[in-house]
């Protein structure tokens, strides 16, 4: 990576396309895997998602690495209640590069392109890193609820 004087580098981010199905899941699994000792042997949803589907019927982002295998990627849902970020993974060898953040300021650019005001999300209770990341960008907890056996803590993001 160049010297940038300690400001991250621009993340050069595509839409993915059905040939990036197999590199989100093999990315799903080293960014998620990791969690599931947390939430006592369940496994978290991203790991289970059937990627193809997903860049079928969602707005699908990747930042590439190296072949087969990429750095980062976003999954951002339309709907009637503002832009879903239904997925948000860094690999965790790329992790701290800024491409998780440069990935959910992409989200506030497309919820304004589809003219949502507000951005909504969810993390399982255990993801603790997840959720102050969340918080510190101006992410607010709505509420709690327990879906098909995971706790999840709900948060939802104004954008102007």
């Amino acid at each position: 990576m160049a010297d940038t004087g300690g400001v991250p580098a621009p993340v050069e981010v595509r839409r993915a396309t059905a040939a990036d199905a197999v590199a989100m899941a093999g990315l799903a699994d080293r960014a998620y895997r990791p969690y599931v000792a947390r939430m006592d042997g369940r496994r978290p949803g991203p790991l289970d998602t059937d990627y193809a589907a997903t860049i079928d019927h969602a707005e699908v982002w990747v930042v590439d690495g190296t072949a087969y295998r990429l750095r980062a990627f976003l999954v951002l849902v339309p709907g009637p209640d503002g832009l879903l970020l239904e997925n948000v993974a860094v690999d965790p060898a790329a992790q701290g590069q800024g491409l998780g953040g440069a990935l959910l300021d992409l989200a506030e650019e497309r919820a304004r392109a589809h003219a949502h005001t507000s951005i909504w999300l969810y993390t399982h209770v255990s993801m603790v890193e997840n959720q102050r990341i969340y918080a510190a960008r101006g992410y607010v907890e709505t509420h709690r609820a327990t879906e098909n056996g995971l706790e999840r803590i709900f948060y939802r993001k104004t954008v102007g």
